[in-house]
């Protein structure tokens, strides 16, 4: 690799870079890509960057997306994907055992904590001082917030998204406990239960506060939060 593009020149970009600047050799180009013109700069901390629109395929150029929202970074990732390959950024100063395994795309930020049997899918975010625990699955462009703390044993689906410092009691080797798909997490929560796809969760212990709206012309599923 001699270029890395940042898709996202915001806040979570100039992290990205900086952490990119940690771990990568000097030789390695760090240069930002944004969508909208009135996104463009032409540089941000110190890093040139690039209009979507404007880029050529480079087999030696890969990329991350750096947009803190999972549904904004999916659209990313699809985008830059068709030029470029994905890349994965873990910060020198995490703790981890050998048997942390990261997809392309994802990112371990400072100060986190991975013991053993954890498996990060493609584009999922780890942020800064997360704690996790033995025998957690992230699924693709998941995102756990500053501070987030996973126990034992547990699951966080695709698209999920767990705000700061929010924590998730453990699960069992037969009952992993489960955070489904699009499912949200507010900051500060306490997950103690399931939490079924797409609903959001609040409080300690957390409980039910929206339910994953329905497609057009079909009832909402209305699941308790027992």
């Amino acid at each position: 690799m001699k270029r890395l593009l940042i898709f996202g020149a915001g806040g979570h970009g100039r992290e990205l870079a900086w952490i990119a600047r940690r771990c990568l050799p000097a030789s390695v180009r760090v240069e930002f890509v944004v969508d909208r013109p009135e996104f463009w700069k032409r540089s941000v901390a110190g890093c040139r960057v690039h209009l979507f629109e404007d880029l050529e395929p480079d087999a030696a150029t890969a990329f991350i997306a750096a947009l803190g929202d999972p549904k904004s970074r999916r659209i990313a990732a699809a985008k830059m994907s068709a030029n470029f390959a994905a890349t994965s950024l873990a910060d020198p100063s995490i703790i981890c055992s050998e048997r942390v395994f990261a997809s392309p795309g994802s990112v371990v930020m400072p100060g986190c904590v991975l013991t053993t049997n954890i498996h990060i899918g493609g584009h999922a975010h780890i942020n800064i001082g997360c704690r996790l625990s033995h025998d957690v699955t992230i699924g693709d462009f998941a995102t756990l917030s500053p501070a987030v703390c996973l126990a034992g044993n547990i699951r966080i689906g695709q698209g999920a998204f767990l705000g700061i410092g929010a924590s998730v009691i453990n699960g069992s080797p037969s009952a992993p406990l489960v955070i489904g798909h699009g499912a949200v997490v507010a900051a500060g929560a306490c997950v103690t239960k399931n939490v079924p796809p797409g609903a959001m969760v609040a409080g300690v212990p957390a409980v039910i506060k929206r339910h994953a709206p329905s497609p057009a012309g079909e009832p909402a599923v209305h699941l308790s939060p027992e």
